[in-house]
């Protein structure tokens, strides 16, 4: 017996209709395939919902952009609210569920909260993460992160924190950082390598502004005319020493981190920079010297000729 026309009017548009909502649900309500486990997203303070979602959708958060801005805003009624810092996805997670957690700011469970001050190497940030979460991999850290971009700042990690996430979040805020300092490197015409390169080396020579910036007219200028840097700073990156702890041998060891060995800058950064560093080595100030020193109370000393510089070692390091 089949059924009435109207009937199969109404079985056929609701058998459409379930077809359809699994079609949308699948395509964009369910979690990614590729659902990043473990790992972190940044919600930036004053970035608009459009760009959250647009995002959350490249980092395979949510499958529909579309989907998660009309679920926050009319579902949830959550508006344009989403509130800012990071948050751990420790399971793939439905867009209902992603959308409610960004809306009510549900970053994470107990997190640790880590800070890296300025100038530290992967070496030593890895040793830090390391005390705080004991079960963190230096060795999987050091051989994934690149020197000079692991922005210094206070961090909150989970304990189950594995370090690509960390590398990826602290590389994050470092494009933040330096976002507005972008048109400032592209009009001093130096790759933005070798600006980090520089910031790493003035963050551990100087801590003042101006005498940052003093040093950094003196190593470009080096770098121009193809002179050795020369810097005691860089034999804490190849052997933990400072100034006053170097040797002879010390300064004829064989590293392409020795800059009275070889010319130009180190192949990497050997430090991570703070902006004052960064901001020095773009705003270099142009003076006539040609070297500089700082003696046993920090203070700087500079010289135009080697002749004044070896006066100047004489009378403040009494070598």
């Amino acid at each position: 017996m089949s059924l009435p026309p109207v009937k199969k009017i109404i079985l056929t548009i609701l058998l459409a209709f379930v077809l359809v909502f699994g079609v949308v649900w699948n395509l964009t309500v369910k979690p990614d395939p590729a659902f990043p486990t473990n790992s972190y997203f940044i919600v930036e303070e004053g970035k608009s919902l459009s760009a959250i979602s647009t995002a959350l959708a490249e980092n395979k958060i949510i499958r529909s952009p579309l989907s998660f801005k009309v679920i926050t805003t009319f579902v949830l009624m959550g508006g344009n609210d989403a509130v800012a810092g990071d948050y751990f996805f420790e399971k793939p997670l439905n867009v209902f569920a992603v959308a409610w957690r960004i809306i009510h700011g549900t970053f994470v469970i107990n997190p640790i909260k880590i800070t890296i001050p300025e100038g530290l190497n992967k070496f030593e940030i890895a040793t830090i993460i390391n005390k705080n979460i004991p079960t963190f991999d230096i060795k999987t850290f050091t051989d994934h992160a690149k020197e000079g971009y692991m922005f210094p700042d206070t961090y909150y990690f989970v304990d189950k924190v594995k370090p690509n996430d960390v590398l990826r979040i602290m590389k994050e805020n470092f494009d933040r950082k330096i976002k507005s300092l972008k048109n400032e490197v592209f009009v001093f015409k130096k790759p933005l390598d070798d600006v980090i390169r520089v910031a790493s080396i003035l963050e551990l020579e100087a801590s003042l502004p101006e005498t940052r910036r003093i040093i950094a007219g003196i190593i470009w200028k080096r770098l121009a005319i193809n002179m050795p840097l020369q810097v005691d700073v860089t034999f804490k990156y190849i052997n933990g020493k400072g100034s006053f702890e170097l040797t002879k041998a010390d300064l004829a060891f064989d590293s392409a981190y020795n800059t009275y060995k070889y010319t130009g800058l180190p192949p990497t950064a050997i430090s991570n920079p703070g902006l004052d560093a960064i901001n020095a080595a773009i705003r270099p100030t142009d003076t006539k010297y040609l070297y500089f020193l700082s003696d046993r109370q920090g203070i700087m000393h500079y010289a135009i000729t080697f002749e004044e510089h070896k006066k100047n070692r004489d009378k403040y390091l009494g070598k």
